[in-house]
């Protein structure tokens, strides 16, 4: 998307282009979208080796430990479930709280437990199975 940024004085001015069709919503749950973001970041941070443990990347980036703690599970949801949540498609009173909490390993046993009906999202159990 073309973007230019006018510099004013103490402030700075996005101008857009003028488009005929309105912007798309999204019926996403912000602060969801917003603890995946973060999941995935702080994963890819650990990853790349700019900290060694939680500990240290929670003192850096002053949040609550506890917190930083809990949200590595987000990451391991099914894709079902992460695309779900994105698209705003999710159950009603699958929020940021549930998915905080401790879930199956098993990607057929997630959806079971937070999409009703499980299969609504194309998710097929055998494609799914652990590799013996």
């Amino acid at each position: 998307m073309p973007l230019s940024i006018n510099h004013r004085p103490g402030r700075k001015t996005v101008v857009t282009p003028v488009r005929a069709e309105p912007a798309a919503g999204t019926a996403a749950d912000p602060a969801v979208l917003k603890a995946l973001a973060r999941a995935f970041r702080y994963q890819k941070l650990l990853d790349e080796g700019r900290y060694a443990s939680i500990t240290e990347m929670a003192a850096a980036e002053r949040i609550e430990r506890g917190y930083r703690g809990s949200l590595p599970r987000l990451i391991l949801l099914a894709p079902e479930i992460i695309e779900a949540v994105m698209s705003g498609g999710r159950p009603v009173g699958l929020g940021l709280p549930s998915l905080l909490e401790v879930l199956p390993r098993r990607w057929d046993e997630q959806a079971a437990s937070l999409l009703t009906p499980p299969r609504r999202l194309g998710l097929s159990v055998a494609a799914h199975e652990p590799a013996s």
